[in-house]
């Protein structure tokens, strides 16, 4: 049987270090329970090539902006191009209702009838 891919999905923005630390407890998490993840901290983290959310103790988009070159565009096109091409389901980290990011990407899976799993 083929592993599911799952979707990480939660508030970031004005969150001590983004919520980096509950992003990656959570793909750990889940790849110890067989899936495939996603996880957009990762990505974030990737694509900068060093861990963007260090020192940013507010969480604060303008300073990752003028630090790493942080280009929201650019993480949630990624993101919900992922959704769309891949994922089977989205894992849901508390605090998700008063992000804006994270209710797009539910509104994506929903829209796509991917299953939401609530941690």
């Amino acid at each position: 049987m083929k592993p599911k891919r799952i979707y990480v999905c939660g508030p970031m923005r004005n969150i001590p270090f983004f919520n980096f630390p509950a992003f990656y407890a959570a793909a750990d998490k889940l790849r110890q329970e067989g899936w495939i993840v996603f996880n957009p901290a990762e990505r974030d983290n990737e694509r900068h090539g060093h861990d963007i959310s260090k020192g940013n103790l507010t969480g604060d988009e303008e300073v990752a902006k003028k630090e790493h070159g942080f280009n929201l565009r650019i993480a949630l096109c990624d993101d919900l191009k992922w959704i769309c091409k891949n994922a089977d389901a989205i894992a849901v980290l508390p605090g998700w209702e008063n992000s804006k990011g994270a209710n797009a990407e539910i509104a994506t899976g929903n829209a796509l009838g991917l299953e939401i799993i609530f941690l």
